[in-house]
């Protein structure tokens, strides 16, 4: 925060003010990528195997993201709880825009939720999340594919 201060020629002070704690801004910054992301890798209109592809391309895109992979190496504590707790900003959005694209394709016809839509998208989102941050949590390569699988089978029941 010191150094961000500097280079925006403001107080320390005025950057807290005007941005919240680091953990805060952090969580801003990894949002905006998240949604970025996001909205690149939107499926809709397929039904449970999009839903499951943009899953699948969400981790992929997430996983081969250097600057994200050296910030989880670099703070794996912050950066989980940033990104995965029930406080995190990131994850209750990331949640809700799931939602949203299964509630569209439901609505539509094109896909049948065998859970409420809204425990279905917490689901998918942590399923994504094992798969992203797996180097952390157990120590295993981060892999894209078996999210896409584990997504496929979310969506289509079997």
């Amino acid at each position: 925060m010191r150094d961000l201060a500097g280079d925006l020629g403001v107080s320390r002070a005025t950057l807290h003010r005007w941005v919240g704690s680091r953990d805060h801004l952090l969580s801003e910054i990894l949002w905006a990528e998240t949604s970025a992301v996001l909205d690149n890798v939107s499926y809709a209109g397929r039904g449970g195997d999009g839903i499951a592809e943009a899953i699948g391309a969400f981790v992929r895109t997430v996983n081969a993201s250097e600057p994200f992979r050296a910030f989880l190496r670099r703070e794996p504590e912050r950066a989980l709880r940033l990104l995965t707790t029930k406080a995190s900003l990131v994850q209750s959005r990331t949640i809700e825009k799931v939602q949203a694209l299964l509630s569209a394709e439901a609505a539509a016809g094109r896909l049948a939720s065998p859970l409420p839509v809204a425990d279905l998208a917490y689901l998918l989102v942590r399923v994504g999340e094992s798969f992203i941050y797996t180097d952390a949590i157990t120590g295993e390569e981060p892999n894209a594919e078996k999210a896409l699988v584990a997504a496929k089978m979310l969506l289509r029941g079997r």
